[in-house]
């Protein structure tokens, strides 16, 4: 309590809690050496048959309530309870959180700088470390992702397919965790009304499968291009400086059917990635983004 907000707050503590034991003291003596009235108490019959016991509390009561006090005195002299008293030993909980955290640091500080520093490919080959950055991932990402970073509920992207969507390179990938990102895919709707979002929605199908130059796509190409490539490129390859994603290959978030994408290009699309840096260090960020990158590659050697 030596961090109480002012001396009057701290003043009121001290006279409540002595106040406390002295009363608990006298009523506790009080009870066991004040005067016999057992006499006068039996007497006292109420409802014509009820009488009050007069049997006295076990004497081992008075030497357990007698030891509480006894230590909750010796307490108040060790450890901070008495208003801004620190208390003898000085003992608080900040600095017990403090000294572990400078304990930590010494026994391995030197090691987690090691690992912020050191290169994806290296830290992708050190099983300790691997487990380590798994536990972090069930932690902090898991929730969303998936217990395999394989995403889920259409809504959180796969993490393991090579496919991202601010950049999969391990300075962007740090980026997208420390920082967050926020997308936003505008609604289409009012500009191409029902009929031009399925004319677009069905170029888009065809985009991904390689059939985009197709004759009787043209006319949907074309408003692709005036409304579309902004964002997504000329060719739907994406951009991950704004966070577009590519629609000309079989990768999708919310769905790839005619229908998804029709419900996507009118309604649009919002999806953000909170922000981690406040809640992990630079150590368990490096480590997530060589734990990802090895999820990648085996992602990658298994489609092969």
């Amino acid at each position: 309590m030596a961090d109480m907000p002012s001396d009057f707050w701290g003043g009121w503590i001290v006279v409540l809690t002595v106040t406390t034991l002295i009363a608990l003291g006298w009523l506790v003596a009080n009870v066991y050496f004040g005067p016999d009235d057992a006499e006068e108490i039996a007497a006292h019959t109420w409802d014509e048959t009820l009488k009050e016991g007069t049997t006295p509390a076990p004497m081992w009561w008075f030497w357990l309530i007698f030891s509480t006090m006894i230590v909750s005195v010796v307490y108040l002299i060790l450890y901070p309870g008495l208003g801004k008293f620190a208390g003898v030993l000085h003992w608080s909980q900040g600095h017990e959180i403090e000294s572990s955290a400078a304990h930590y640091d010494e026994r391995f500080g030197a090691e987690r700088e090691r690992i912020a520093a050191a290169d994806v490919a290296v830290l992708r080959s050190d099983a300790a470390a691997m487990r380590a950055a798994r536990s972090v991932f069930m932690v902090h990402c898991a929730a969303c992702h998936g217990a395999d970073a394989g995403g889920q509920a259409g809504l959180f992207p796969d993490l393991r397919d090579g496919e991202w969507q601010w950049g999969g390179d391990a300075a962007a990938v740090q980026q997208t965790i420390a920082g967050g990102r926020r997308a936003v895919m505008p609604p289409w709707q009012s500009a191409l009304g029902d009929d031009g979002v399925e004319a677009v929605a069905g170029y888009v199908v065809a985009l991904s499968a390689g059939r985009g130059d197709a004759p009787e796509h043209a006319e949907a190409g074309a408003r692709f291009q005036a409304l579309c490539s902004a964002c997504h490129g000329p060719a739907g390859a994406g951009n991950a400086l704004l966070g577009a994603p590519a629609l000309n290959d079989d990768v999708w978030l919310y769905g790839g059917g005619r229908d998804q994408i029709a419900r996507t290009i009118a309604g649009g699309r919002s999806g953000e990635m909170p922000a981690f840096g406040a809640r992990l260090d630079a150590t368990q960020i490096r480590l997530l983004t060589a734990w990802l990158a090895a999820r990648e590659e085996t992602a990658t050697a298994a489609a092969r």
